[in-house]
């Protein structure tokens, strides 16, 4: 396809190729992944800035997005891509094959810099949803701390920079400019820009940012970020979120209450507890959904209110292709099995195999989880309408699994996103929480929006 690129698509692919280090916060749907390739295309063959090129992507979005994208526009045809996933055999061919991009999912950074015993020889490195470096503790995040200093130009991908909080920006930019914005070291940048909130004597649980804190956050990493809204550029279709209702019975109600309270909820022969917090969370959103996971590891059927509300909806769609979110195994083995009951046509989506039947309109119903299919993959084709079987805390997850079907490209005027949510239960206060971590990562995204007048 021949590309003609938006304003602001010119305008980030410029951003790319003159900075260094870049961290690009484009919104779900503007075409991240063609606006970075096409400014690697130019350091590389335009002005030689770029020599050999890393992208760390997610699983589906390494092995199928990237690829996909550089084969369907004409300008980048002569871009040589070798993707490295599989098995470790398949990764080092990969790896020693000639080519102008290496693309390896994120799993295997640490394999790739700590065990392969390949050579880390690129100048240029790409990571695709930088948030998933958020944890500066975590074992892909110290692999590539130890090859930064050895790369000449960063670039850093998301949608969701701090899906739950400011502290989530630490790592990620300490990981773009070695901490000169925002400082070497984790305690200083939580001295510096926030104070304790909640406690216990002296274990701090949380942190709040001090007033006036993040303003002077975004000031920081201004210089090197450049943000865009697509609801700012382009003409997206309507978005309509809406709630589906379910009512457990008094007796589902009991069983539910007991477990919120004692922690401990006696079923037949089998005691299943929640030890914190957490626990408890996962336990009442099982609940919620309708079976929940003893300490055997087995499970126990407590209702099945949302596999009912799921075919009143199958039905209402007449045939209208519907995308299901689910969050737990037990979910979608229970979803499966309602839809072969009803002889409903369907497939997990896991495989560039189910992604094109879906988008080529084969599937009525399409079964996603929004850990392996969250981020990067274009589904915009094959319906507009997304259900939420069971809800995920993360901001991020959730945005980003919307943001398949609500996106540049889709034909639909309207998308909608409907949330089957039983009344009383932890289903609602999920949806809140959602909705007040976005303000944090609002603002991030306005006060270093890019301005556009080029």
């Amino acid at each position: 396809m021949k590309y003609e690129p938006h304003n602001y698509q010119t305008y980030a692919t410029r951003y790319i190729e003159e900075h260094p280090i870049s961290a690009v916060l484009l919104d779900m749907g503007i075409g991240k992944t063609s606006i970075t390739l096409t400014a690697l295309n130019n350091l590389l063959f335009d002005s030689f800035e770029a020599h050999r090129i890393l992208v760390i992507a997610p699983l589906r979005v390494a092995r199928d997005t990237w690829l996909s994208e550089a084969d369907k526009w004409d300008h980048l045809q002569n871009l040589i891509c070798s993707v490295a996933v599989g098995t470790e055999a398949e990764r080092r061919a990969a790896l020693m094959k000639p080519a102008d991009i290496y693309i390896i999912n994120r799993e295997n950074i640490q394999w790739l810099i700590e065990d392969s015993k390949l050579p880390f020889n690129y100048d240029t490195v790409v990571v695709d949803e930088l948030s998933s470096f958020k944890n500066y503790q975590a074992k892909r995040f110290r692999a590539l701390m130890k090859v930064r200093p050895t790369i000449k130009r960063i670039i850093g991908l998301t949608g969701t920079p701090s899906s739950n909080g400011l502290m989530d920006l630490w790592a990620e930019f300490r990981l773009l400019d070695m901490g000169t914005r925002l400082g070497r070291f984790i305690s200083h940048y939580r001295l510096e820009y926030f104070q304790p909130d909640k406690r216990n004597g002296q274990v701090i649980f949380t942190y709040k940012p001090l007033p006036g804190a993040e303003q002077r956050i975004y000031n920081k990493i201004a210089d090197i970020t450049i943000s865009m809204r697509s609801t700012d550029l382009l003409k997206m279709p309507e978005l309509v979120s809406s709630e589906y209702t379910v009512r457990l019975s008094d007796e589902e109600r009991k069983r539910y209450d007991s477990l919120k309270q004692d922690l401990v909820l006696q079923l037949q022969d089998s005691e299943i507890t929640a030890a914190n917090a957490a626990a408890l969370t996962g336990k009442l959103c099982q609940m919620a959904n309708g079976t929940i996971y003893t300490d055997d590891g087995s499970t126990v059927n407590l209702h099945d209110r949302k596999l009912d509300a799921l075919e009143d909806i199958i039905e209402a769609a007449g045939g209208k292709p519907l995308l299901v979110a689910y969050w737990f195994k037990h979910d979608l083995a229970r979803i499966t099995e309602r839809l072969n009951k009803l002889h409903v046509p369907f497939s997990k989506l896991d495989s560039s195999e189910s992604i094109k039947r879906w988008n080529d309109g084969e599937l009525p119903v399409a079964l996603i989880h929004p850990v392996s299919a969250g981020h990067g993959l274009n589904l915009q084709n094959g319906g507009s309408c997304i259900i939420w079987f069971g809800l995920t805390w993360s901001l991020e997850l959730y945005q980003q699994t919307n943001a398949r079907l609500w996106r540049q490209g889709q034909s639909a005027e309207t998308v909608v996103v409907q949330h089957i949510v039983t009344k009383g239960t932890i289903d609602e206060r999920i949806l809140k929480v959602l909705s007040k971590k976005d303000s944090t990562q609002a603002a991030l995204i306005d006060a270093v929006k890019a301005d556009l007048h080029i």
